[in-house]
């Protein structure tokens, strides 16, 4: 027995049968639904079990889905497991500190400010540790702690230079003992150890004198608080 043609319901025989989408057709009922362009199994696309030209093709889209109350259920419970999961994410970072900053242009000009000082910060203790590295090396340095703080300098050779030899003030007469060792930092200073005798004692400021060290004849600055009147 013959099967139908899947257009026009006709018997179809073998010399003109097309075995496509699932049925049988006449040679000259596989056509385009659309425009009735006749098609072979070359140039037909189906959709639905039905053939169509590549002009004619019917093209998917979107769908619609209305709020029934199956799907209102399944939204909302969505949005509870989205809670729960957000709520578990916030307790196992809730000791951990960070934000999320918006990168405005505003942020962007901080940021630059701050790399700016940075970069300046940085050349400065450079400097600094470069000058502390070309002082001379300390002779008889002893445990800080049992040293008061050093007060701040009067005055800093320029960056790269030796300091010149200080030139001693007008003799005052006043003399000073070493109350506890200190290692010069600078070549103006005089390095002192404990009970050193200073002669010749000028006041610079509250935190520096000028003197000479009756021990080993070196005259310079020296901090005021590692001495005291005799």
């Amino acid at each position: 027995m013959n099967p139908p043609c899947g257009r026009c319901n006709k018997p179809v025989y073998p010399t003109e049968k097309i075995n496509c989408l699932d049925k049988y057709w006449h040679k000259g009922c596989f056509s385009c639904e659309v425009c009735k362009m006749a098609l072979s199994m070359t140039t037909y696309k189906g959709f639905e079990k039905k053939p169509y030209c590549s002009m004619h093709y019917p093209k998917t889209s979107f769908t619609i889905v209305a709020d029934t109350p199956e799907n209102l259920r399944l939204k909302q419970q969505s949005m509870l497991n989205s809670q729960a999961l957000y709520k578990e994410d916030f307790e196992k970072n809730k000791g951990k500190c960070f934000s999320v900053v918006v990168d405005t242009p505003e942020m962007q000009r901080l940021k630059k400010t701050q790399d700016q000082i940075s970069n300046i910060k940085y050349h400065e203790d450079f400097e600094k540790s470069r000058i502390r590295s070309d002082a001379p090396p300390p002779e008889n340095r002893q445990d800080y702690e049992e040293q008061p703080s050093n007060p701040e300098r009067f005055s800093q050779p320029p960056v790269g230079e030796t300091c010149p030899a200080a030139v001693a003030p007008p003799s005052g007469g006043k003399r000073y003992q070493a109350v506890y060792s200190y290692t010069a930092a600078d070549a103006d200073e005089v390095s002192l150890q404990e009970g050193d005798l200073i002669l010749n004692v000028e006041q610079i400021d509250e935190g520096w004198m000028f003197g000479c060290n009756q021990r080993t004849g070196q005259r310079g600055m020296l901090p005021a608080n590692y001495v005291r009147p005799v």
